[in-house]
């Protein structure tokens, strides 16, 4: 899980009636011209690509982290599509995990734990995602087909996890979520649920009552890692969306992607960390950008890379050092960036 994911269009569960973080879903900013306007910026001051089909989407709560007039907020430079997407780059492309789906819906790529694809719909569009180019519409089940995903791990027993991810999990309803969780529960070996989700950073109003009681009150071991990239994104009313989750007993995680112009700085990822213990998450992981087309600008050169490293080694106790990992397709996990060097 990198990044957070892919919508297409806003999600088929909203409409009249809809809860406040659905409405929020429904009101996002999708023009590149709205975007640099609420930000007092002209639109000729930043290349943005109008014809790009991985379009702008950007919730309003997130927007208002974003320093007026700056161009060069890191907030901004991660949903905001530039002509640079355009540019073809032979070691970027489409699909640069190499993923499959062993039925429609599930991705097993690690042992003891797979991966659920619940919706591929997303609150925001970064610019980086791994998946922006993920066949959703052909990979993920309809509700009366769940039942081969659900076999699957039925007959595999050293499966002891299952991962919530799409586009963004949370972007289904709280129904949709309690009907999978109850159907995972019947299943004997496993014993942890995880979801990987931006929602509560982009749209804090997503960790409603009925999703926190959802998850005191399964059997399985619930842990939650949400995706922050730099602490300007954990404002108070993220702080006061993940202490409810926290206080009923889920484990609180973040990932990060190391991003050429957003947080490849020792100062950002310092207090990016410092953020997020001080709102009870621990740093889990610091992603290398996957190779995926139309993120090349986001690259961070690997001298780069070990320098951010040793700084945060220096600066920081262990456990606020996220592990620096890249995936590699095939691989049998993430593998370590190993700051070690010869000397």
């Amino acid at each position: 899980m990198k990044g957070a994911m892919i919508a297409r269009s806003p999600s088929k569960w909203q409409g009249p009636g809809a809860e406040p973080w659905q409405l929020a879903l429904q009101t996002v900013v999708s023009d590149g011209g709205e975007l640099l306007d609420l930000l007092d910026l002209a639109p000729p001051s930043l290349p943005i690509d109008r014809g790009q089909p991985f379009s702008l989407r950007v919730p309003r709560a997130f927007v208002a982290r974003m320093q007026r007039g700056a161009q060069d907020d890191p907030l901004l430079k991660q949903v905001l599509p530039l002509l640079a997407e355009s540019e073809a780059h032979a070691e970027f492309t489409a699909d640069p995990l190499s993923e499959v789906t062993a039925v429609p819906g599930l991705i097993h790529k690690y042992h003891g734990r797979v991966l659920l694809l619940v919706t591929g719909h997303c609150a925001i569009h970064c610019r980086y995602c791994f998946r922006r180019h993920f066949p959703y519409a052909a990979s993920q089940p309809s509700r009366t087909s769940w039942s081969q995903a659900f076999d699957y791990i039925r007959r595999d027993p050293s499966l002891c996890e299952v991962i919530l991810s799409g586009g963004d999990p949370l972007s289904a309803p709280d129904r949709h979520l309690q009907w999978l969780i109850d159907q995972i529960e019947t299943i004997e070996h496993v014993r942890r649920l995880r979801i990987h989700s931006r929602l509560p950073v982009v749209i804090p109003q997503r960790a409603t009552p009925e999703l926190i009681t959802m998850l005191s009150r399964t059997r399985l071991q619930a842990s939650l890692v949400i995706h922050a990239n730099h602490a300007q994104e954990l404002d108070d009313s993220v702080a006061a969306a993940l202490a409810p989750l926290r206080a009923a007993g889920v484990t609180l995680l973040n990932q990060s992607v190391l991003l050429a112009g957003v947080n490849d700085d020792a100062d950002a990822l310092s207090a990016l960390s410092e953020r997020l213990f001080e709102i009870g998450v621990l740093p889990y992981y610091l992603h290398l950008l996957d190779r995926v087309a139309g993120a090349a600008h986001f690259v961070v050169d690997e001298a780069r890379v070990h320098a951010l490293h040793d700084a945060l080694l220096a600066r920081l106790p262990g456990y606020l050092v996220p592990r620096f990992v890249r995936e590699v397709p095939h691989e049998a996990s993430k593998q370590p960036f190993l700051a070690a060097r010869e000397r």
